[in-house]
């Protein structure tokens, strides 16, 4: 998926739509973001060695998820982040990075879904967690 079909999944904009690309493979979302340095988050994070922050790249991993819940909601329905655990950071993800997602719903327990994935930079894992969403209404 490009970013215009990804629009259309999540409704996320401007600067809080974190992924370039995404692709449904066997049943995982993988998702691809290009650090380029120019980010708004990497202004503070930190001046001199910027790396990319660990909450960023959380949220990177739950829009990939979104991808492979888009079958799975209503046309008035948005899911919203309602846990993060077994977070693990294992490198820093800097600019000239691709950061590449690979995620599972792993639970569907209706209004709510449960998933874990990873996120890597040259198939190095750099992020590992498990995290829940609830749907709701628009």
């Amino acid at each position: 998926m490009n970013i215009e079909e990804i629009k259309a999944i999540l409704p996320h904009r401007d600067n809080m739509l974190l992924l370039d690309s995404a692709e449904i493979v066997d049943g995982f979302a993988c998702g691809k973001k290009e650090i380029k340095g120019d980010e708004w988050f990497l202004k503070g994070h930190f001046p001199d060695n910027p790396v990319v922050p660990g909450v960023i790249l959380c949220e990177i991993l739950a829009q990939s998820v979104c991808v492979l819940m888009n079958g799975k909601l209503g046309e008035n329905q948005l899911p919203f982040f309602t846990g993060l655990d077994k977070v693990k950071f294992k490198r820093p993800v800097k600019p000239g990075d691709v950061f590449e997602t690979k995620c599972e719903i792993t639970k569907e327990r209706e209004p709510f879904y449960f998933a874990k994935g990873t996120g890597s930079v040259n198939g190095k894992v750099c992020v590992s967690a498990e995290f829940s969403f609830a749907v709701t209404e628009k």
